[in-house]
C-alpha cells in the first residue's frame, strides 16, 4: 500500500495547482479554523479493500496469494473566500471555480492510471461534495481499483 500511495502523489503532483499533497490521517477534521494544509489542497486515502484467495507461491512471502478489489479517496479541500455569483467579476469567479477544475485536471491524469505493477487502473466511482460550516469547500472523489498477486 505504501508503494501506491507514493505513485498516487507523485502523479498528483503533476497537476501544479495543488499546493498540499499528503495521505489523509484527518487533517481537514477537528483542527478549527486552521487545517494543517495549504490551500488548495489534495488528501489521499486508501479507504477499504475486500480480498480474495487466488493459491500459492512458494517462492513469494508470504506464500497464500490474493487478490484485492479496493478503494481510493480523495479530499479536494480550498478556503472559499471568493465570490461565485452571477454578477461576480470573472476573476474572482476564477478563483471561486478553481477547485472544480483541479479536479477535473487530476481525473484526466489519475483515471485509467496504475500506480502499482500488481495494480489495475484506477477507475472513478464516485464524486460527493462535503458539507462544512467553517468557509473550507471540500469534495471526495473516490476510485475504484483491483489489485493482483498480494
Amino acid at each position: 500500500m505504501k508503494e501506491l500511495l507514493l505513485n498516487l502523489e507523485t502523479q498528483l503532483a503533476t497537476v501544479t495547482a495543488i499546493q498540499y499533497i499528503d495521505e489523509d490521517w484527518g487533517q481537514l477534521d477537528d483542527y478549527g479554523p486552521n487545517p494543517p494544509v495549504k490551500w488548495p489542497c489534495c488528501l489521499v486515502d486508501f479507504a477499504d479493500a475486500d480480498y480474495s484467495e487466488i493459491g500459492i507461491d512458494r517462492s513469494a512471502t508470504p506464500q497464500n496469494r490474493q487478490q484485492a478489489f479496493g478503494s481510493v479517496t480523495f479530499n479536494f479541500a480550498n478556503r472559499k473566500i471568493t465570490n461565485s455569483s452571477k454578477n461576480a467579476p470573472i476573476n474572482q469567479k476564477d478563483q471561486a471555480y478553481l477547485l472544480l477544475g483541479i479536479i477535473e485536471e487530476v481525473h484526466t491524469k489519475i483515471h485509467g492510471f496504475r500506480p502499482d505493477a500488481n495494480s489495475g487502473s484506477l477507475i472513478r466511482k464516485s464524486f460527493r461534495r462535503v458539507k462544512r460550516d467553517d468557509g473550507i469547500q471540500q469534495y471526495r472523489v473516490i476510485y475504484n481499483i483491483g489489485l493482483n498477486n498480494v
